[in-house]
Order: C-alpha cells, then structure tokens, then sequence
C-alpha cells in the first residue's frame, strides 16, 4: 500500500510517500481502506513538534478520515467487513493514522457511516465536529447531551464560524434547537457562516460587536465557543449571560488572555479549556453518539454550499494539505486516497 510517513518532526518536507506492507488488524482492531482523509491543525503541529516525544519510529499522520472496513480482528464481528466507517483520533499516540491506502485502529474509532452520508463529510467529522460537541455540552446549565431540542431557548455564540470547528458549532447548535450567533473577519467569511445556518452572522471588525449581539440576545448569550480567546474574551465577557458559558478550544493569533476577575465572579461565568485527548472516555463517547445521529439525521453537510469549502489535495500531496492547513486556508482541507 503507499502511505505518507515521517521519522523526525519538523516542517511539511519531513513527510514522505512510501510503500508499505498492507497492515494486520490484531484483537480488538479493525482495518480501513481509506477513501478520505481530513487534516486539521493539530496534525500539522504533532509533526512540527520537535520538543515532543515520540514512541515510533515513523508515523503515519492524520487524525481523521472516513473509508470502509475491509478486516477484522479477534473478537471483532466479521459483519462490519464492507461497513462504510468515519474515524477519529486515529494517529492519537498511535502510529498509524489515516494519510495511507490502509490504516488499523481499535474497532470504536470505526463508527458507522450511514450510507446516504458521504465520504468528505465523514473525513470532515472526526476533530471539528467532537470538539463542537464538547464545547457545546460543558456549561453549567446546559445540556451534557445534544439531540433535537437540547438546546431549545439557548443562544450560542460561534466565534470563527467559517472554521471547521465553528463550522460544526453551529451545525450542531441548529440542529439541538439553539438561537446561533457567529463572529467572523470578512464578507466573505459572513456568506460561509451563513450558509452554516447561523441566525445571525457579525463581522466583528466593524461597528460595535458587542452591541449588536446585545440587540439580538438581551439577556445575554449562553455558550462561547471560542477559537480566539486572547483576541475574543472582553467581547465575550461583555455578551454573555450570567451563569454562562465560554468553551475555548485554541488561542488563534496568541494574544495573551488578560481574564476581568471581578467581571467573571459577577457573572459567575464559566471559563472551560477543551481539547479531544483530554476529555475522558465518557465525555468522547457521548460526543461520537451524538455526532453520528446528527449526520443520520444530514445536519452536519459539507462543501461550500454549506459553509464549508472543501481544498482537496492526492495522497503524494500531503506535504501541500499541510501547508494550506498552516497557512489558515478557509475551508476543511481534505486528502484523497483511494477512489
């Protein structure tokens, strides 16, 4: 099979197309011929990472992907040979993830793509989509899980909703009843947040942000979810509610955060950092169920239409997906496989 590796962190170049014997799914695993394979920013920086350690001698990177099981292994039921799969958290201390023909990973990072859903939103599901989840289930008077109407009565503010994961945000947020805001930096990015089905879309360079989210949510918004924090957090303090919420999943730009304490004790905000690795079991878990049933049900599309314009590269381009992920492409840069 070819497959891209690396043996040593560093930039894009480090990465390399080789052939490789088609892997072995041992107990508990299952193998996927890769069709699509998602690329989001923590790939690009797990590579780049010279001070972080490493247990392989090559990796395969990418976290995410979507294909279709063609082995299993002990213990795993042969029925879900031929089973259209999405992956997650593939390459997470892990060595193989989904850049090649074939990837093994344990059977529950494999769920079920229903057939009406394509390959390009599977592989764009995975990193956004379970980290909106996440931000979307922490706060204190929220929900800890998402369904059709979780969210009723809720408004939520989506920072960066031309992002995949402000993408997925406000996908999920609609799709659990919830009234979404999103902030973005240009008209271009306001037409994709839109298109997301965000209710209301802002660009935050202009006017007086702040006052105009007031006009819509009064009282207050619920959840942030912030990818901005250090840039974003005296506007989201000056928007949200008493009790609320704001989920950070990065820091883009890295501002330094300066935190009002007395404003946050007085609004007895909640202040919740998130990352996928860390969350726990229970909390992953929950997330997967909930993602999935949102694809059943086709609240979570794809491509510039809605919101999310997909940049395609081959698989011997993986050097080039990583520097368009790098550079801040818009849109969810996605590496094909196989056909």
């Amino acid at each position: 099979m070819k497959a891209i590796i690396y043996r040593d962190n560093g930039g894009p170049d480090v990465l390399r197309l080789v052939d490789r014997d088609l892997p072995a799914p041992g107990p508990g695993e299952v193998r996927v011929r890769v069709a699509v394979s998602g690329v989001n920013p923590t790939d690009w920086q797990t590579r780049s990472r010279a001070a972080r350690p490493r247990h392989f001698s090559e990796v395969t990177p990418h976290l995410d992907g979507a294909g279709t099981i063609d082995a299993v292994g002990e213990g795993i039921d042969r029925s879900r040979v031929g089973q259209r799969v999405w992956l997650f958290m593939a390459a997470a201390g892990r060595p193989t993830g989904t850049a090649a023909e074939f990837t093994v990973v344990p059977a529950e990072l494999a769920v079920p793509l229903p057939g009406e859903v394509g390959f390009d939103v599977g592989a764009s599901l995975g990193v956004p989509a379970l980290t909106a989840h996440r931000a979307l289930t922490v706060a204190e008077d929220g929900p800890r899980r998402l369904r059709p109407g979780a969210l009723d009565g809720r408004v939520v503010l989506a920072a960066g909703g031309a992002g995949a994961v402000g993408h997925s945000v406000i996908q999920l947020a609609r799709w659990a009843g919830a009234t979404v805001i999103s902030t973005v930096s240009s008209p271009e990015k306001v037409r994709l947040a839109t298109a997301a089905g965000a209710h209301h879309v802002l660009n935050y360079r202009e006017g007086d942000p702040a006052a105009e989210i007031r006009k819509i949510a009064p009282d207050g918004v619920d959840i942030v979810a912030e990818v901005a924090l250090g840039t974003n957090l005296a506007l989201d303090l000056a928007v949200l509610r008493t009790r609320g919420t704001i989920s950070a999943y990065a820091n883009d730009g890295g501002k330094p955060v300066e935190l009002d304490v007395l404003q946050s004790m007085v609004l007895n905000a909640r202040l919740q950092f998130l990352v996928l690795y860390t969350a726990g079991p229970e909390a992953r878990a929950a997330a997967v169920d909930d993602v999935a049933a949102a694809a059943r049900d086709g609240a979570l599309p794809v491509g510039e239409e809605h919101g999310l314009p997909l940049v395609r590269f081959p698989l011997d381009r993986t050097a080039d997906a990583h520097r368009a992920v790098e550079s801040g492409a818009v849109g969810k840069v996605l590496v094909d496989v196989t056909s």
